[in-house]
């Protein structure tokens, strides 16, 4: 029985041009009990298609023509009231982002307790009551206990999961999904699919679940719409868009789709197959007889938490513990891990844009550890950061072309007169038109920012780039676009690569070497081939076993995903870390012993 009916719907918005179309002529349904995936790139109108059907539009500035029915009821032409009666408690939608959704004066409980009191009258007792069976129903541990905590106490894995309590309260008959594990770690997002798909066997749900993860689609849907510039491209079972897509642009979708296992036959980095198919060669940029680039030895990096008027240090974060590795000239070392690990704070310090509490940090030989601020700042011309927000790192009010220009004379390589032509020269090799140098930031896409971000850092010519989780946030065509730039400038310029993410199928096409990060330290370090093929630690093992793989067959498993967070990095001032040791268990390959 067709729950919701969307025919030919045409979502516009006010623009000062007019009335600009963001979703165009678009028609499908969902099942009682189905599935049905909405991929696309950003800016497809995906987002904005479930915001129609929930009545989201923002007043007098968008309208939406066409049909919404749910249960045969005509949703268009619902007034606002009978809409919010509707809204939360028969149809519930979970956003992608949870920290911007939710409160933050408000206890998790409280807030999952309103729509209880709202759309079922339970009295504030009754309703608490309810909100702590929700929390415990959804796999939140010592529920009772955390549904006194806030936004900011909880991880982004637990903020989700209270996001599906909420709109789980009044027991809707169709739930909205917009990109609910985009920003979450691997193993949180296997979590939320496994509960998704709990949840609807237990209730008989509909799931209307939009993302651009085709790997998410796979593990998720049982049919899939694929929608590109506002219109519906095409729609049929899962299995059969994957095995045989009808256009161009779901094969690219599919192509660009990270798979693990893709180079178990390559002790190689490979970049992502080109748009025609044709697999670029794998190239060996490591300078193997050369002295490492980078050496970091036994780094340790701590906060202090202070309280009382004299400031007294109260407790202490250990973000990185006893962290050593080595990177080569020309060579891809990965750092991997959830949230919350060490791994963005191991890069900072690397760079001492976070100062380090302890160890040696030595680049190109010269220790950085021991300069004084005014040679480290030269020091950093040849080392450089590009940050997993382009947007927040880029100023909005200064021309992209002068932000890439500004650290080129400030460090002297370039004068004002120079720098235009610098300017434009790195744009086109980061595969951008040099008129864009005239253009502000908010003009440019998520993946056209990355570009300018990666040209700034050009621009000084440097040695070594930290890349900290720089492409996580990408569409996943815009990601192999990213990551074959980043192969293609190590292998012309022969850069260095600190790479820093959670994905770990993206690892394994970059990265000749991985290490894996747990409560600050490294638990596991290697050859990629060895860590993909033999893990040895736990963890690792964990790791892998969550990523999603683009395959409808696994739609069918349900995999054990044991919920766990990672052990709170905050100890008392006179805590002592436990001495770590490692074993050898193949040439380069280290493994932490015991817990």
């Amino acid at each position: 029985m067709s729950l919701l009916t969307v025919s030919n719907l045409t979502t516009q918005f006010r623009t000062p041009e007019g009335w600009r179309s963001v979703v165009d002529d678009v028609s499908f349904s969902v099942d009682t009990g189905q599935t049905l995936a909405v991929v696309g790139e950003s800016g497809s109108g995906k987002s904005v298609t479930a915001l129609s059907v929930m009545g989201l539009l923002p007043q007098g500035l968008a309208r939406a023509s066409g049909s919404i029915t749910f249960e045969g009821k005509e949703l268009l032409d619902l007034p606002e009231r009978q809409m919010e009666r509707i809204r939360g408690n028969d149809i519930a939608m979970i956003f992608q982002e949870p920290m911007t959704s939710l409160n933050p004066v408000l206890s998790v409980g409280r807030q999952i307790a309103e729509p209880l009191m709202r759309h079922r009258g339970l009295s504030r007792r009754a309703a608490m009551a309810e909100a702590v069976r929700l929390m415990d129903r959804v796999r939140i541990p010592s529920a009772g206990r955390r549904a006194r905590e806030y936004p900011h106490e909880m991880s982004g894995g637990m903020l989700q999961r209270v996001m599906i309590a909420t709109a789980l309260a009044c027991a809707p008959r169709l739930l909205i999904a917009d990109e609910p594990t985009t920003a979450l770690d691997v193993t949180i997002q296997a979590q939320i699919l496994e509960l998704i798909k709990e949840l609807q066997d237990e209730d008989g749900m509909g799931v209307l679940f939009i993302t651009h993860d085709m790997g998410v689609v796979a593990e998720i849907a049982e049919r899939t719409v694929v929608m590109y510039r506002s219109k519906l491209l095409e729609a049929g079972a899962t299995d059969q868009i994957f095995d045989a897509p009808a256009t161009d642009y779901t094969r690219r979708l599919l192509a660009a789709a990270p798979r693990l296992g893709a180079l178990a036959d390559s002790p190689l980095p490979r970049p992502f197959p080109a748009e025609d198919g044709a697999l670029p060669a794998a190239v060996d940029t490591v300078q193997h007889d050369a002295p490492p680039l980078l050496e970091v030895r036994d780094l340790v990096t701590r906060f202090d938490l202070t309280q009382g008027v004299l400031g007294r240090v109260h407790a202490r974060v250990h973000a990185v513990q006893n962290v050593s590795f080595d990177l080569q000239p020309g060579e891809t070392l990965a750092v991997v891990g959830e949230s919350g690990c060490g791994k963005s704070t191991t890069g900072r310090s690397v760079l001492r844009l976070t100062e380090p509490t302890s160890g040696s940090i030595r680049f190109d030989g010269q220790n950085l550890r021991t300069l004084p601020a005014s040679k480290l700042v030269a020091e950093r011309q040849a080392m450089q950061m590009i940050f997993q927000d382009p947007f927040s790192s880029l100023n909005p009010r200064m021309r992209v072309g002068d932000a890439i220009a500004e650290p080129m004379i400030v460090h002297g390589l370039q004068t004002k007169e120079t720098a235009p032509a610098e300017v434009a020269r790195l744009l086109d090799r980061v595969g951008l038109d040099a008129a864009m140098a005239s253009r502000w930031p908010h003009e440019f896409s998520g993946g056209q920012r990355q570009r300018i971000s990666i040209a700034r850092a050009l621009g000084l010519k440097p040695r070594l780039i930290v890349a900290d989780e720089s492409v996580s946030a990408l569409d996943v065509t815009i990601k192999a676009q990213v990551v074959n730039l980043m192969m293609e400038l190590q292998a012309d310029l022969g850069l260095s690569y600190l790479f820093i993410s959670h994905d770990m199928a993206v690892v394994e096409r970059i990265s000749h070497r991985v290490a894996v990060m747990l409560s600050g330290e490294i638990v596991e370090i290697g050859p990629r081939e060895r860590i993909f093929s033999a893990p040895q630690h736990p963890y690792t093992r964990r790791l892998l076993a969550a990523v999603p793989e683009p395959d409808p067959a696994r739609r069918l498993t349900r995999r054990k995903i044991e919920v766990t967070e990672l052990k709170s990095p905050v100890k008392a001032p006179d805590y002592q870390p436990p001495v770590r040791s490692y074993a050898e268990v193949a040439p380069g390959h280290l493994v932490m012993q015991g817990d």
